[in-house]
């Protein structure tokens, strides 16, 4: 649909001796009197042309002339160009749909390119909380949306394995374990305090006993550090395996001092004249690439600082030859943000070249009132406890109900309704009633095959209309979603072809007497249903056939 109009334009501005032709916008209009698509090229060639948009809109209607595509090309305002489509041009393109599925809904915008997608990335200190599982669910919903435009995608996970953090957890196992054998060992202040630590430190007593009892810790650091952790990573990755997510590669932290990768970044950049030593530690230059300061790299005891090993890792996917590279963080992370680029400018590449996208926290809500607590956690509460409350296609597609740069009340009263109110009860539904409608028509002896050959003509109602146009646009924002790397644009669009698909099946009879009206009105629920089944599919959430 937008590339027949961009093309009728280009066409018609070719004839008019237009050179160059500038890039042609195309979008949907916020209401049905102004079209069902529009475009603001006339405005966008008038310093070219040295003419008024009216004018020049006038010109390119004119041009245009009669086209079996269009019903009516309206000009409003000071050049807007209004295109509204013909029944004949919005059957053709149905039947598109129905007969070549995703092949038709679906643009090969990607051409293979390779783009990395780094996301959730928790550290192994802890169970995953709902933060993670919002980003987890953006990075892999984007990671589908652009695999399916033809991108080549790799999805990774971070393992900050390396650094104080895990240190901590292993401190924090040891005195769990210290106590449990009986010993008044102090816990650290700011140890790990979730009901995990305690879990971890008795499988330890299962399989060791006593054989580190009253031992110092320093001396059997590598032991709980190691056990603890990879014990974390486990349960982070069953976790993972429940809500649906997996990863093409895993990169540890750890793997990155032991290679020399981050010695070899550090003298890359010392090389290249970023790198300088001051009051005994060593920093980055920063602020020639835009950063408000320079950055420690290297402690004054030596200690590496956690920007080091992100220098590394940066410098490592870049080898790996990606043309994007995509991070998915989190909203504590923002200021993050230009000392990365800072990098990866360093580095000799454009900071275009990463993308980083922020997910705002998650407010979980019972009740009207904020659950605070977790029995597992301590501190907050688990994905996991709220996958196993609502299960995980809910939890995942009500990550995606808004922008990820918003915060998120997740609601657990309405996400456990059967009602419009949760929204992907309310999609997943739209796909069942079809799939209910299509089992009747087979009962009841109608041919429910070949529907890209029904007599769509009887499509003839007003909300008939309204979701043909409606589904026509997908393609639409499947492009929007893909170039602004935004999957909850996805998620918008099914939520309003539901909304107006439950009306439209109250209201009518889907098969009736009529034959050819039944199999008219068969082909377009099939419509919607290919189109409900690609979102979902890209959203990976699933098509459920009976509700």
């Amino acid at each position: 649909m937008k590339k027949d109009v961009i093309d009728i334009i280009k066409t018609s501005l070719h004839s008019l001796g237009v050179d160059p032709i500038p890039t042609i916008e195309v979008e949907v209009p916020p209401n049905d009197s102004m079209g069902d698509i529009a475009t603001t090229v006339a405005m966008s060639l008038s310093r070219q042309l040295k003419k008024h948009p009216r004018k020049i809109a006038e010109d390119i209607v004119s041009n245009i002339g009669d086209n079996s595509f269009f019903k009516k090309i309206d000009i409003a305002g000071p050049g807007f160009i209004n295109f509204t489509f013909s029944m004949e041009y919005l059957f053709a393109e149905l039947k598109k749909l129905i007969l070549y599925k995703s092949k038709f809904l679906r643009e090969n915008i990607g051409k293979d390119r390779k783009i990395q997608i780094e996301f959730i990335s928790a550290n192994p200190t802890g169970p995953l909380h709902l933060g993670h599982g919002r980003g987890g669910a953006v990075g892999q919903a984007l990671a589908n949306l652009l695999k399916a435009a033809g991108f080549n995608i790799e999805r990774e996970y971070y393992i900050n394995d390396a650094g104080k953090q895990v240190k901590l957890l292993g401190l924090s196992v040891f005195a769990r374990y210290q106590q449990l054998l009986g010993n008044d060992y102090q816990f650290p202040e700011d140890g790990y305090k979730g009901g995990y630590i305690e879990d971890i430190a008795k499988e330890i007593i299962r399989e060791k006993g006593k054989e580190h009892n009253q031992k110092d810790f320093q001396e059997v650091s590598d032991f709980f550090i190691d056990f603890s952790y990879r014990k974390i990573l486990s349960g982070i990755k069953d976790d993972l395996k429940e809500f649906g997510i997996s990863f093409d590669t895993w990169q540890s932290e750890r793997q990155l001092f032991d290679s020399g990768e981050v010695k070899n970044a550090i003298e890359d950049l010392r090389d290249k004249g970023f790198i300088y030593e001051k009051d005994g530690a060593t920093w980055f230059r920063a602020t020639l690439f835009g950063d408000d300061k320079d950055r420690v790299i290297i402690k004054k005891d030596g200690e590496y600082t956690y920007f080091t090993s992100d220098i590394a890792y940066h410098r490592k996917k870049i080898e790996k030859r990606f043309d994007e590279l995509i991070d998915i963080w989190g909203a504590d992370h923002h200021g993050y943000i230009p000392r990365i680029e800072a990098v990866i400018e360093a580095l000799g590449y454009p900071k275009e070249k990463l993308k980083v996208l922020i997910v705002q926290m998650v407010n979980l809500m019972r009740g009207g009132k904020p659950v605070q607590m977790s029995k597992r956690a301590g501190e907050f509460v688990t994905l996991r406890e709220v996958i196993d409350e609502v299960g995980p296609d809910i939890t995942k597609f009500i990550f995606l109900t808004r922008r990820p740069d918003s915060h998120l009340d997740f609601d657990l009263d309405v996400a456990k309704t059967q009602s419009s109110e949760n929204p992907v009860f309310y999609v997943q539904y739209a796909n069942a009633r079809i799939n209910s409608i299509f089992n009747y028509a087979i009962e009841n002896g109608i041919n429910v095959e070949n529907l890209n050959d029904a007599t769509l003509g009887f499509l003839t109602t007003s909300e008939e209309l309204k979701i043909i146009k409606k589904l026509l646009t997908y393609k639409m924002v499947f492009e929007g979603a893909v170039n602004a790397r935004e999957p909850h644009r996805i998620t918008f669009f099914l939520q309003e072809l539901a909304g107006i698909f439950h009306p439209y099946y109250n209201k009518y009879r889907i098969i009736g007497n009529d034959i050819k009206l039944s199999r008219a009105r068969l082909a377009l629920c099939e419509a919607i249903r290919i189109v409900l089944r690609d979102g979902l599919e890209i959203l990976g959430v699933s098509a459920p056939e009976k509700m």
